[in-house]
């Protein structure tokens, strides 16, 4: 017969639905804790608004009259400690704790304070913002992440803004609205991140409540044995629906992807926006694009009373079951001109799924800038010719890409490849230093083989290059470039040598030895390909 110790070792590998109840294990004579002064469960996560280093402040509790009676329905990280809850009763927290600071709940002044939360984060962070009742807000990272350093480092600076502001919070990023929820408010860490298509597997710990059911579906979950999003999964939708509701189904299929739930966002009265609602659904790329031109003319009109210019257009489209469709364009100048921002959404046309059809567009100006009057005198004159290459700009990058598109500025450095930088490709830099440099040259110099030189200032005399030997037959040189030493200690003393050389079939190349060819601190005399001549 097993031991005790095997029994409970196999009770415990066993789902917890699965598990048999106490009095099927024996007796226990262990006292029961005490509802009130019990630790708190395991899977929901600590409040929001609690943090540790608020442990040392004066106890305090939010109460609000739920039903006939008054509840606890927020509490600080030192109420907690001494066993506040929230859902307990008002009268047994003051029992429990006599100094306890109770004040009374708010809530239309934090839906306010929620509200011009979401404005703001409209107006900085994302175009698609919305409150999340009662504590959180949504935001949609889709193409906004890189204008923020990328997801981590946008979560830091949200968790930093959030601190400077007097609150607590987590933040969670997931592919789907739903599961963002159940992370940023079971999850454990400040900041989660739920690597793409591995949200189900992060959602299974979490327990049942973080689907947002009501009272009756969490009720009768516990009764069938389910506690955890995990124990739903492997269970048919068909008999799970008959015990928890359509409604779980729902929302178990929001939060894994299965459902869409678009998220509503706040509108801001300061970016101008546009929409349509159609009486049919459309679905082809010609009705799309003459909803794109009405929608262009609407918003003509709106930008030029106010005197602004887009830079960044988003087009949203709402489908028939529910789905959104979004297609951002940008521009390198401001400009409210039809013609050309309807040839750029239309390259955005083959990005768009209509599914069953789409029945409601709308036309958001993400950023402008003011856009004045344009003198047009000498151009009509002919005393000027205009190049802007503006409108060629925002063709090329709406095929390729905004980052494909750019120009080189120059940068006040002496090493090479710290003297350029890419800049804005509307915009001509200027200042270019009268060295003579190479027209192609490489980001990282490449290594040279099998060099023949004189040192220490003669050119090469031959040397192996990506497999291919080359023989010099004439050279020029050396431009010595000594390390920025205040970077770094490695380039107090580095130096290097540079040669322009020919080659015998014609070839001109830029090559450099790694010190002086004298001391031994400047370098190491290796050689080096930096670059190519036309």
């Amino acid at each position: 017969m097993p031991s005790r110790d095997v029994v409970e070792q196999q009770i415990a590998a066993l789902p917890r639905h699965a598990q048999p109840p106490v009095r099927e294990l024996g007796r226990r004579s262990e006292a029961a804790t005490h509802p009130f002064k019990g630790p708190p469960e395991a899977h929901p996560a600590p409040p929001i608004g609690s943090s540790g280093n608020q442990v040392g402040q004066a106890p305090l509790a939010l109460i609000d009259k739920v039903g006939r009676h008054e509840e606890v329905v927020a509490a600080c990280a030192a109420s907690m400690a001494l066993g506040i809850r929230v859902g307990m009763a008002a009268t047994h927290a003051r029992a429990l704790v006599s100094d306890l600071d109770f004040r009374p709940a708010e809530p239309e002044a934090d839906a306010d304070l929620l509200d011009r939360l979401s404005l703001l984060a409209v107006r900085r962070w994302s175009p698609v913002a919305a409150v999340t009742a009662p504590d959180g807000i949504w935001l949609d990272l889709t193409g906004c992440a890189h204008l923020h350093g990328g997801e981590e480092r946008f979560c830091r600076r949200l968790l930093a803004f959030c601190g400077r502001a007097g609150f607590t919070a987590r933040v969670a990023v997931a592919d789907t609205p739903g599961a963002a929820h159940a992370l940023a408010r079971f999850g454990r860490a400040a900041i989660t991140l739920a690597p793409p298509g591995e949200h189900a597997r992060m959602l299974g710990p979490l327990p049942i409540a973080a689907l947002r059911l009501e009272q009756t579906a969490l009720t009768a979950a516990r009764r069938f044995g389910f506690e955890t999003i995990g124990d739903l999964l492997p269970v048919a939708r068909g008999p799970l629906a008959r015990r928890l509701g359509l409604a779980t189904i729902t929302r178990l299929d929001q939060a894994l992807g299965a459902a869409a739930e678009p998220i509503t966002p706040r509108d801001d009265p300061v970016v101008p926006s546009v929409q349509r609602r159609l009486l049919e659904p459309i679905g082809t790329a010609e009705a799309i694009a003459q909803v794109m031109e009405d929608l262009l003319d609407d918003l003509a009109e709106v930008l030029q009373a106010r005197g602004l210019g887009v830079r960044s257009l988003r087009l949203i489209g709402l489908r028939v079951d529910g789905g959104e469709q979004v297609v951002a364009v940008g521009t390198s100048r401001p400009t409210r001109e039809v013609p050309h921002l309807l040839r750029l959404l239309k390259l955005r046309i083959e990005r768009i799924d209509p599914g069953m059809g789409l029945e409601q567009f709308r036309l958001v100006a993400a950023h402008t800038e003011p856009l004045d009057a344009v003198d047009l005198g000498a151009v009509l004159a002919g005393e000027t010719l205009v190049r802007d290459p503006a409108r060629l700009v925002d063709v090329v990058a709406g095929r390729i890409g905004p980052r494909a598109v750019f120009r080189i500025a120059p940068v006040e450095s002496h090493v090479p490849e710290r003297a350029v930088q890419h800049a804005d490709p509307v915009n001509a830099p200027g200042g270019w230093p009268n060295w003579r440099r190479p027209i192609r040259l490489f980001a990282r110099p490449e290594p040279l083989r099998s060099v023949m030189a004189l040192l220490p200032d003669q050119p090469p005399r031959r040397f192996e290059w990506r497999g291919k030997v080359h023989r010099v037959v004439a050279g020029d040189g050396p431009e010595r470039i000594h390390g920025e030493w205040w970077r770094r200690d490695a380039e107090v003393w580095a130096v290097r040598d540079y040669y322009r050389v020919e080659d015998e079939s014609g070839g001109r190349y830029w090559v450099f030895r790694r010190g002086d060819g004298v001391e031994d601190s400047t370098g190491d005399l290796s050689w080096w390909m930096h670059g190519v001549f036309a």
